[in-house]
């Protein structure tokens, strides 16, 4: 599971604030602050674990180390740098790097010292100064110093989009100490800044100075974390083990984690087999993404006795957005209206109910099962934040709530049919021998899906046949896994389908979302290529949002713009995770409030022997 992260001030900076407003801190030239030195950050005011804490709630403290655990993968891979444009990077690989601090899964957004033991900030949020662990070794020995993380952080900005989009406020990384570095910052008063920082991952400056660091590799690279490299079988699989002597395998935030003795990830050519080496006891554990595999895949011995065991897992972290995305940086998707009018084509209910056993539910919001996404119509401070822009804003977002069309299943979709085609008309599109053409061009709309998953096809097939109702030709387009990832990184697209995930805090992701300038580089996760000056506007809202209300309010008026300029076909989402496991994979009990449990899973060997 991929997180992201926004910020909520620190209750110390709050309260100082307060006392300020209310006369009781008043001076002709008021002392700065004292910097807020701490084991923790936390978006949502105080960490929940105090320092020196011994472990996590929500692990096994006596879960046993050992065993192995076998993931399936899809695809394939040909490089070991994940931090690099080019290639694709092998399943797990993260697994071998420490980061500066680590989350906490029973908290909506806190991390912890791991790399550093500690974080200072000064109470305009300009800084960072993180103090790191003494005891902080890389895989070979040697101690991880602050040159490393300087390198690491000036590294990763200078050879991938993303860490360039997230760091872009970040403008200098330096050694203070033998065990210091500070990060300065471009602006004062982002408080999410400091927690982007502590995420991360440090890498060896003296491993990569005899190598490219901007090439793709089958090298197993030199790490700081819990498991390293053991075997690479190229485009087939890859196995870590244990590092016996990792210098924080007793660290607090460690106790009950990390606890196979090796992990394996298995590639296949399709899900539809890496479902069948599951069955067949090849693999230990899967993530189902399929409800139909759910309904009607697992009726086998080993389900019916108990060897397999299906959990449908909730956590409070929310859902972001998964959907169909179109490719405004082509000029037939430009027309807001032309996007409302498939959305309109689009039967959910009818595939719900046939395709998908009824497992699913229509997403609304980018923000979908939580107090970010936008509801009813603005009020209060967010409609405060869009009055700022109603000229250049759609009416709608004023005066209706948004609703994605909604059929009654029967397959009969005439209704929200008509609706499309009067939309289409209104943007310059008529239908001409039952095909659909530009009334000034005469050219036709012609839409190709991008998929790279079997599965999506018999999704797309009857969204294909709603839309050669509307005079629509479509086609959909297979590829394999390295052909997906240039066409995507290039923006060489009509329609993908794209997942934006979100936390309860964003922040600085938002411009990688969906800012301007991240979809102008190639490999951004802005597929959409929106550049729009509204949505510049808010998402820096934000980012610098004082308090949690102001936050809640930007993120509900940003959800209301995307939303309402239909950028997307918004899909669905599962109110569960499922996962299907073999009995000897355990996990604890409950799980954490905002994962699934991993890496706390552990491997019974009385179980794995019965």
């Amino acid at each position: 599971m991929t997180v992201t992260r926004g910020l909520t001030k620190r209750r110390s900076a709050a309260l100082f604030i307060q006392a300020l407003l209310a006369g009781a801190l008043v001076s002709a030239a008021p002392a700065a602050a004292e910097p807020v030195t701490a084991h923790g950050l936390s978006l949502f005011g105080s960490v929940k674990y105090e320092k020196d804490f011994e472990r996590f709630d929500y692990v096994n403290p006596e879960a046993p180390k050992g065993g192995k655990l076998r993931y399936g993968a899809i695809g394939s891979f040909d490089t070991l740098n994940p931090y690099i444009v080019k290639g694709r990077p092998a399943a797990g690989i993260q697994l071998i790097y420490d980061t500066l601090m680590t989350l906490s899964l029973d908290e909506p957004s806190s991390e912890y010292g791991l790399i550093a033991e500690s974080v200072t900030y000064p109470e305009d949020f300009s800084s960072v100064t993180f103090t790191l662990n003494a005891r902080a070794t890389f895989q070979d020995g040697t101690r991880i110093k602050p040159e490393d993380v300087v390198w690491t952080f000036e590294t990763l900005k200078a050879n991938h989009p993303f860490y360039n989009a997230y760091y872009a406020d970040v403008v200098k990384a330096e050694k203070l100490s033998p065990l210091e570095v500070k990060f300065t910052f471009a602006v004062s008063g982002n408080r999410e800044l400091p927690q982007i920082v502590s995420q991360l991952p440090v890498l060896p400056k003296h491993y990569w100075a005899e190598r490219e660091f901007n090439a793709t590799t089958l090298e197993p690279p030199l790490g700081s974390g819990p498991y390293r490299v053991k075997e690479v079988k190229p485009g087939q699989s890859i196995t870590y083990e244990r590092v016996e002597d990792y210098w924080a395998q007793d660290l607090n935030v460690n106790v009950g984690a990390n606890n196979f003795g090796e992990m394996e990830f298995i590639y296949f050519g399709d899900p539809t087999i890496a479902l069948e080496a599951f069955k067949a006891g090849n693999v230990d554990v899967r993530l189902e993404n399929s409800a139909k595999n759910w309904a009607t895949g697992y009726d086998v011995p080993a389900v019916k006795d108990g060897r397999i065991v299906r959990d449908e897992l909730e956590t409070g972290q929310g859902e972001g957005m998964q959907a169909f995305v179109f490719n405004l940086r082509r000029e037939k998707f430009q027309d807001p209206r032309v996007r409302e009018a498939l959305n309109y084509a689009f039967d959910f209910e009818w595939m719900n109910k046939n395709i998908f056993y009824g497992q699913y539910t229509r997403t609304d919001s980018y923000f979908e099962n939580s107090e970010l996404a936008a509801t009813g119509l603005p009020e209060g401070r967010e409609k405060e934040l869009l009055e700022e822009h109603r000229e250049s804003l759609p009416e709608e977002v004023f005066t209706e709530p948004y609703e994605n069309p909604v059929t009654d299943g029967s397959g009969n979709n005439r209704d929200n049919l008509r609706k499309a085609v009067m939309l289409l008309e209104e943007a310059g599109w008529t239908v001409k021998d039952n095909q659909l053409v530009n009334k000034e061009t005469g050219k036709p709309l012609e839409i190709e899906f991008l998929l790279v998953s079997p599965t999506f096809e018999r999704v797309v097939q009857p969204f294909a046949r709603s839309l050669e109702r509307l005079g629509i030709q479509s086609s959909i387009r297979l590829v394999d896994t390295a052909q997906y990832q240039n066409r995507t990184d290039n923006y060489n697209f009509d329609v993908v389908v794209g997942s934006f995930p979100q936390s309860l805090s964003p922040g600085n992701e938002q411009r990688d979302f969906w800012g301007c300038e991240a979809g102008k580089a190639p490999g951004g996760r802005n597929l959409m290529g929106i550049c729009n000056p509204v949505v510049e506007a808010l998402i820096d809202k934000v980012i610098f949002a004082k308090d949690r209300a102001e936050l809640v309010a930007a993120t509900k008026a940003l959800d209301r713009v995307l939303l309402w300029n239909h950028y997307i076909i918004p899909q669905w989402h599962s109110p569960v995770t499922r996962v299907a496991r073999w009995a000897y994979i355990k996990h604890p009990e409950p799980t954490p409030e905002y994962a699934i449990g991993f890496p706390n899973i552990w491997w019974d060997a009385r179980a794995a022997s019965e």
